[in-house]
């Protein structure tokens, strides 16, 4: 009886450790690995996204013909938040900055090597979603990084999708 109960528990033991391993830390690492920084203020991508139905070129509007994505400048945000949003404390902060003409210094989130040439624009025209890399920012309040944009990720998604691998495509 001593040894089937020693038996049952190494293996209970066995099989939480491996559904541990498999399901728990991978959820825990990668809800770490890439937190959210410190930005100026508060924006939430689900009002502006999934809300009022903006597209991510909206307020993007370099990804679709240059080399970044770009941020909105104040006038942009403007366009709406000089009627919607009166009382609220981030909206009152995009305000103030508009009255004293000064910009909102957001802190990038996603970003590839230096060395590396991304073109937003070559990835829109193959008919990638934003979500690709940046993942379901619509879904997010505080944008975060799902993804770690490095070789290996980046390689691994063109060989996924018969693009181009040749150093020479993003090493230029």
């Amino acid at each position: 009886m001593r040894r089937t109960t020693l038996v049952v528990l190494v293996g209970l033991g066995l099989a939480g450790l491996i559904a541990f391993v498999t399901v728990v830390a991978p959820r825990l690492l990668a809800s770490q690995l890439y937190p959210a920084p410190q930005q100026p203020l508060y924006f939430d991508h689900r009002i502006h996204v999934e809300l009022a139905a903006i597209d991510c070129t909206f307020c993007h509007r370099t990804a679709t013909q240059g080399i970044t994505a770009g941020y909105p400048d104040l006038q942009q945000c403007m366009f709406c938040h000089v009627v919607v949003g009166k009382g609220q404390p981030e909206i009152e902060k995009v305000r103030q900055a508009w009255v004293e003409q000064q910009p909102i210094n957001w802190t990038r989130i996603h970003r590839v090597p230096d060395h590396v040439h991304f073109v937003h624009e070559a990835h829109l025209r193959a008919e990638l979603t934003c979500a690709t890399c940046h993942g379901e920012v619509g879904q997010m309040g505080q944008v975060t990084r799902v993804r770690p944009l490095n070789m290996n990720d980046c390689v691994s998604c063109h060989r996924q999708l018969n693009a181009l691998t040749e150093c020479a495509t993003c090493h230029y």
